[in-house]
Formats: C-alpha cells, sequence, structure tokens
C-alpha cells in the first residue's frame, strides 16, 4: 500500500499499554490525545463498555484486554490496557503474549498492534522493575512490535537530586533549580536503564516523562521516539499523522519522507507542484490544506534550500 493513500481507508493507530496501577498511564493517553475527558470503552464487538459494570468486573479481578480505549478528541488512536498484569500471575502473563501474537497476525492493518508502551512509575524507584516486568523483558518476544518504555512520574527522582544537592552544599533555590538537570543527567547511570540492557528482549527505546498532571505537560518525547522506532514507512506516516499534539513532527517527516522523492524527478509544473503539496498534506490529515500561490512559492522555496540550487524556478 503506498503510504500517501492509508487514510483513503478506515485505519487506526493500536497501542497496548501496559504497567502497574497508578504509573499515571490514563494521563500519559489524555495528554497525547489532548484532553481531559475519559476514554470510551468497547469491547472486541464495538459494543460501549459501562464504566460502573467494567469498574465492577476490576474489583474482581476481571480484565478484558480486548477491549479498546479510544478518546473523542482523538478516534485515530486506539488503545488497550493490560491491567492487572502488574499482579505478575501466570495467567495474566501467558494472556498479554497471546494478545500480542494474535494481533501481529492480524491481516487488516487496522485490526493489528502497531506499539506497546510499557509505564513504570519512578515515585516507586526502590522497585523499579517488579517481577512482572522482569518476566515481560525476559520472555515475551514482541516479534516486529516496538516497546517504548514510558518512566512515568519522573519528577519524583528530582526530590532525590534535590537532596543530594542540598547535601553537597547548595543552597535551596539553587538545589531547586538544579534537581531537574541533575536526575536527567544521572539517569543513564542508574539501575534502571542497566537492567534494560542485559534482558533478553530489551525494548527498542525510552522516554522519561516528568509532570505530566501539569495542563503544560509536554509528551513529544514519547511521540518522537515511538515514531522513530517504526521500521516501515506506511506505520510512519499513520502514526505522525494520527497524533494531533506535535506539529514540527509531522513537518519534519513530510519533508523527510516526500521531498527527496519528488524534487529531482517532478517537472516544474502546477499539476507537478500539486503532486508535491497533496503528498505532503497528507502527513497533515487534521489540518485542512489549500492550494494558494503562496504555498507555491513556500514550496520553491523549499526545494531550492534543500537541493542547492542557485537558479531561479519558474512556478508555470
Amino acid at each position: 500500500m503506498d503510504p500517501s493513500g492509508i487514510r483513503g481507508k478506515i485505519i487506526r493507530f493500536r497501542i497496548l499499554v501496559v504497567g502497574r496501577a497508578n504509573a499515571g498511564k490514563t494521563t500519559i493517553l489524555q495528554r497525547v490525545c489532548n484532553t481531559r475527558d475519559d476514554p470510551e470503552i468497547r469491547n472486541s464487538a464495538g459494543k460501549k463498555v459501562d464504566l460502573a459494570v467494567l469498574a465492577a468486573s476490576r474489583e474482581r479481578g476481571l480484565h478484558d484486554i480486548e477491549n479498546e480505549m479510544v478518546f473523542r478528541s482523538n478516534p485515530g488512536f486506539v488503545f488497550h490496557d493490560s491491567r492487572g498484569f502488574e499482579a505478575g500471575g501466570e495467567s495474566e502473563f501467558i494472556k498479554v503474549k497471546e494478545f500480542i501474537a494474535a494481533r501481529s497476525k492480524e491481516g487488516k492493518l487496522t485490526n493489528r498492534l502497531h506499539a506497546i508502551w510499557y509505564c513504570i512509575p519512578m515515585d516507586e524507584a526502590h522497585r523499579s522493575f517488579t517481577a512482572a516486568e522482569k518476566k515481560f523483558f525476559s520472555e515475551c518476544d514482541t516479534g516486529t512490535i516496538p516497546v517504548i518504555v514510558v518512566f512515568t512520574k519522573f519528577d519524583a527522582l528530582y526530590d532525590v537530586a534535590y537532596s543530594q544537592l542540598r547535601k553537597e552544599g547548595k543552597s535551596l533555590k539553587d538545589a531547586r533549580e538544579l534537581a531537574p538537570r541533575r536526575a536527567e543527567e544521572t539517569f543513564p547511570d542508574g539501575p534502571q536503564l542497566k537492567f534494560l540492557e542485559g534482558v533478553k528482549w530489551p525494548p527498542k527505546g525510552h522516554v522519561c516523562l516528568p509532570n505530566m498532571n501539569e495542563d503544560n505537560a509536554d509528551c513529544g518525547a514519547l511521540i518522537e521516539r515511538t515514531a522513530g522506532t517504526l521500521n516501515d514507512e506506511m506505520l510512519e506516516q499513520l502514526f505522525v499523522s494520527t497524533q494531533q499534539t506535535n506539529l514540527e513532527i509531522c513537518m519534519m517527516y513530510a519533508i523527510k519522507r516526500t521531498l527527496p522523492k519528488y524534487l529531482d524527478s517532478v517537472k516544474s509544473t502546477t499539476e507537478a507542484y500539486k503532486v508535491i503539496l497533496g503528498t505532503l498534506g497528507s502527513w497533515f490529515p487534521h489540518i485542512y490544506v489549500r492550494l494558494l500561490e503562496s504555498s507555491k512559492v513556500a514550496l520553491i522555496c523549499i526545494e531550492c534550500l534543500l537541493v542547492g540550487r542557485s537558479e531561479s524556478v519558474d512556478p508555470r
């Protein structure tokens, strides 16, 4: 399938979210979908699940990983929650493995699992990896489905860094200002990443997300890292064009994947530029793009910049 044509079909980007209760998973999904609302939950048949019934089932330890979570603000994302897996039981682990295996073999792209976000909260740094998490990374082969570890509540490590800085003699003000940077600089040498480097099935990447409960919280790092782990251009475009919180990454991928294909092969005609602009626009499906004279001029400027042409280009 041509990547530029995927939006002509009903295709949604599907993500399995793994992690303990209270790891901040829902908050992150809300940030990704740019909303404060709770998601709608539907079963595998597409029927909406009553939240009261769902809550009662969870209290009894029942959970269906096939249930789909969708936010009205961005229905292009479908999330599955492995709730209950943190208990570490063998039956829960088997369900997760079977779900990943089955979804990876789905014939329709929209039904496949495209990525896994494994959330680990840093406010419980003394037990960063539970038995369930160790089991997942040592026994669960996800094949071509990338796993991104999301260290949630990373700001909890700011307090640890603050205490260290105070012991080093820093003032209250300086320690408070330097704590975030100290936490970020020392984290790569900490036990969390060292553990992940030694497991049988390591993740494709990781991100650290602090202060996700704040109104100006930025999940751009998660968007960029997820896009960077996808090894298929069609999935790249599906993911990048589905997310609506990072316009910069849309622009980067649109230029990176489109212009090199066309600038040396198409003629400088209006129709040719319509093709280029249309392909560029497919990376921005949530933005209405019109072909204006200024757009043609802008495209010509980009062409001159990228290919190093010094001569003027006739847009006719």
